[in-house]
This record gives C-alpha cells, sequence and structure tokens, in this order.
C-alpha cells in the first residue's frame, strides 16, 4: 500500500490492494474540491483524510468502484456520487447516502461528468477543469511491464477475457471505447487519472488521444 503523494498541487494519488480482486488499484483527493475519487482508504486511513480536508464529497465513475466509499460517508457525512445507472450496484446502506448523476452533469467542486458507457451503462469520465484532469473508469488502463508498482506502461485495453463477457464482441467494444476517448481527448486537460496504473501527468490527453487514433 503506497502512501499519498501529492503530484499536482492540490491532487492527491495513492494505491491499495483491493481486497476482492487483490490487484493494486488507484484513487485520488481533489484537496481545494473536497473530492474523494473511486476510493479505498490510504494508509494513513480516515485520519489521513481528516487532516487534508476532511472530503465532503465522494464520486465515483462507475457503480463498480464504490470501494470504501461506505466508510468515508459514515466518518464525514458525505454523499456518494454514483452514475445513476450505476445506482442497483449498490449495497443497500451506502444507497442510502448516495446521489445518481447523469452525462454532462456539474458535480460538486466543478466537477464534470463525461458519460462513457460502452463496458457498461454507468461507465463515466470525470473531469477535474481547476485541476486540468480527467478521471477514466476502466476502459483504458496501463500497462504493468511486469512492474508492481501497478502499472506505468503504455495505455492498452484489459485482455479481451475481462473486458468482454463474449470474445466475439471485443473488437466492436475496443472500437467504441475509442470513440468515446477521442471525443474526451477534444476536452480541455492535460493529466489522466486511471483506477488501475499510474495516472499519466501532463500530457496524459495527448496520450489518451494517440491510443483513440490507433489502428
Amino acid at each position: 500500500m503506497g502512501a499519498p503523494k501529492q503530484i499536482v498541487p492540490g491532487l492527491w494519488h495513492w494505491t491499495t490492494l483491493h481486497p476482492d480482486i487483490k490487484v493494486l488499484v488507484h484513487s485520488y483527493l481533489a484537496e481545494r474540491e473536497k473530492v474523494v475519487l473511486d476510493p479505498l482508504l490510504p494508509s494513513g486511513g480516515i485520519a489521513w483524510l481528516r487532516k487534508r480536508g476532511p472530503p465532503e464529497h465522494v464520486v465515483l465513475t462507475t457503480g463498480l468502484h464504490s470501494r470504501h466509499s461506505l466508510e468515508i460517508a459514515e466518518a464525514f457525512g458525505c454523499p456518494v456520487w454514483v452514475p445513476r445507472k450505476g445506482l442497483r450496484r449498490l449495497k443497500p446502506e451506502l444507497r442510502a447516502h448516495a446521489r445518481g448523476y447523469d452525462s454532462g452533469d456539474r458535480l460538486p467542486g466543478g466537477l464534470r461528468a463525461f458519460g462513457i458507457g460502452v463496458l457498461c451503462p454507468d461507465e463515466f469520465a470525470v473531469l477535474l477543469p481547476k485541476l486540468k484532469a480527467a478521471a477514466v473508469a476502466d476502459g483504458v488502463v496501463r500497462s504493468q511491464r511486469g512492474s508492481s508498482s501497478g502499472g506505468k506502461g503504455p495505455l492498452i485495453f484489459l485482455p479481451d477475457r475481462y473486458l468482454v463477457d463474449d470474445l466475439e464482441d471485443a473488437p466492436k467494444v475496443k472500437r467504441g471505447l475509442k470513440k468515446a476517448y477521442a471525443k474526451l481527448a477534444k476536452r480541455r486537460w492535460d493529466h489522466l487519472l486511471m483506477a488501475h496504473g499510474e495516472p499519466w501527468l501532463r500530457d496524459g490527453r495527448d496520450a489518451l488521444r494517440a491510443f483513440a487514433e490507433s489502428p
């Protein structure tokens, strides 16, 4: 489990071993916006979050990323913002804290919701304009290249067996994802924040555009 690190002013990032899927996943705190994204608790736990803010909102890029949202919601009285089509995924105790959002909605802290909806209906990206960043769910990841760091390689898709239920659907899904990411890359931002793999700082939009335009 990595200690939180400020990767650009006002934006914190950390990795945590997911207790269910047993892989490292990535979480973020937008400090001035008082928003945590797709959070598993960092090494300092609730106490670290309290020291940094505390957060006032949790924002999920998909209902699949509830992670430690309930613990944070209960500790700080935070609402948990979830794509409306993903509310059904939540356990009842978390649903009591949840608020749905749709594509184009303005979220707390000036964040904006951007629908992707290719892998599943509740797959979203979230734009953080003040931080010049975009956070994505599971449609694109970074290659781990044999590293235990959680992925610092090029942008890739997940293996087909994780991407789709029917392997024959993989080419169509990949085309759909690239089309959606090409649209996302037309927005103005710099840093690409992923749930799987190290954030791509400064030229993340260029990297995503190149990925979307690749054969």
